[in-house]
C-alpha cells in the first residue's frame, strides 16, 4: 500500500496555511488511495534540533569510534531518513519567512542529507538515493514572489530533493496572502483549484 510523508514546517502549526493546504491534499489523497498509510512530522510541534560540530562529526564517524552522545545524534538522523525512505510521496508545507524557508525544515534537510545514506558522490559527481518518490510541495506567501528573484525557496527545495533523488516535485502557490482579504481569498482558491487539478 502507498505510503505518503507530510511535513508541516509552519511556526502556526496547524494553523498555518501551509499546513491548512498539505492537509487538504493529503485528505483528498487518502481517498484516492484506499489502505494508504500517512505519517506526519510537525516540525513546530517537535522542532528538529540545528545541526551541530558534534552531530556533523558523528555523520562522518565509523560506528564503532562514536560515542554515546554521537551515537543517539546519528540514530535520530536515522529516525528522520527512515521515515523520508519509507515513503512513496512526501508532501511539504512551506511558509516563506523573511525570503526563505523555515529554519526548522533547513534543520531537518541537515539530517536528513546523509552521504552514503541518501546521496552519494560518484565520478561523475553526486547522485541521489531516494529515488521512485514523488513530492508536492505547498507553498504560501504573504506577498507575490513566484518568477521572481525574491523567490529562493523554489529552486532550493527543488535542488535538493533532486540531489537525493527525488526528481519528480510539484509546487503549489498560493499567494499575496497579506495584500487584503481580496488577494488572500483569490490566492487561496487558486491554490486549492490546483490541488483539486493534480488529484483528478
Amino acid at each position: 500500500m502507498p505510503k505518503l510523508l507530510q511535513l508541516k514546517t509552519s511556526l502556526f502549526a496547524n494553523q498555518g496555511q501551509s499546513s491548512q493546504l498539505s492537509d487538504a491534499f493529503v485528505t483528498a489523497w487518502q481517498l484516492s488511495h484506499p489502505g494508504s498509510m500517512v505519517s506526519v512530522r510537525d516540525l513546530a510541534v517537535d522542532p528538529v534540533p540545528h545541526l551541530d560540530g558534534t552531530g556533523f562529526q558523528a555523520f562522518l564517524s565509523k560506528p564503532e569510534e562514536r560515542s554515546a552522545a554521537q551515537a543517539a545524534k546519528v540514530a535520530y538522523s536515522d529516525t528522520l531518513i527512515g521515515e523520508l525512505q519509507a515513503a512513496d510521496v512526501l508532501v511539504i508545507g512551506l511558509p516563506m519567512y523573511n525570503l526563505g524557508i523555515p529554519s526548522t525544515l533547513k534543520a531537518w534537510i541537515d539530517h536528513v542529507a546523509r552521504a552514503g545514506v541518501t546521496f552519494r558522490y560518484t565520478a561523475n559527481g553526486p547522485e541521489g538515493l531516494l529515488t521512485g518518490k514523488k513530492a508536492y510541495v505547498f507553498a504560501t506567501r504573504g506577498g507575490r514572489y513566484a518568477g521572481t528573484a525574491f523567490d529562493t525557496q523554489t529552486d532550493f527545495v527543488r535542488n535538493f530533493l533532486g540531489f537525493i533523488g527525488i526528481a519528480e516535485v510539484e509546487f503549489v502557490y498560493a499567494e499575496g496572502l497579506n495584500m487584503g482579504e481580496e488577494s488572500k481569498s483569490a490566492g487561496l482558491a487558486g491554490a486549492h483549484a490546483e490541488l483539486a487539478r493534480m488529484l483528478a
